[in-house]
C-alpha cells in the first residue's frame, strides 16, 4: 500500500472517530421556563390564565409542549388544599398556553404545571403565583 493510501485511511479513521465522539450541543430542561402572561387574573366563573413557555437562552417562545399536569390552588394565601377546577383551552399563539379556571375568591393563587418539551428529556415543572382580582 502506498503512503498516499495509508494517509487516506488514517484521515478517514480520524474523521470517523471525531464524528462518533462529537455530540451536538443540547439544551437542558432547565433552559426552559413558564412565565405568566399577566400577574393578575380577573375573577369570574371562567377566569383565563395564560402562560408563555420560553427558551431562557434565546428568549424565544417554545411551541408544541405537552402539558400533562395542571393544578391551581391558594397556597400563596396559606390554603393549599383550596383548589379550583382547571382545564386547558386552545391558543392560537405559538408558545402561549391557556387555561380556564373557576377561581372562587380573590387573593393569591398558584398554578402548578408539568410538561414535556419536544426534543428534550426530562419534565419541566413550574409553580407560578398570580393574584385573582375583582
Amino acid at each position: 500500500m502506498t503512503s498516499f493510501g495509508t494517509n487516506r485511511i488514517a484521515l478517514a479513521a480520524a474523521i470517523g472517530l471525531a464524528c462518533a465522539t462529537a455530540s451536538p450541543a443540547q439544551a437542558d430542561i432547565a433552559d426552559y421556563e413558564f412565565q405568566l402572561v399577566r400577574p393578575e387574573i380577573k375573577l369570574n366563573e371562567t377566569s383565563e390564565i395564560a402562560v408563555r413557555l420560553v427558551d431562557r437562552r434565546s428568549g424565544k417562545p417554545v411551541p408544541n409542549a405537552v402539558i400533562f399536569t395542571q393544578r391551581v390552588d391558594m397556597a400563596p394565601d396559606g390554603m393549599a388544599t383550596m383548589k379550583a377546577p382547571i382545564e386547558a383551552i386552545a391558543s392560537d399563539e405559538p408558545g402561549i398556553y391557556r387555561f380556564k379556571a373557576r377561581l372562587s375568591m380573590e387573593g393569591g393563587w398558584r398554578l402548578s404545571l408539568a410538561a414535556k418539551v419536544q426534543g428534550e428529556t426530562g419534565t419541566l415543572e413550574s409553580k407560578l403565583v398570580f393574584k385573582a382580582v375583582p
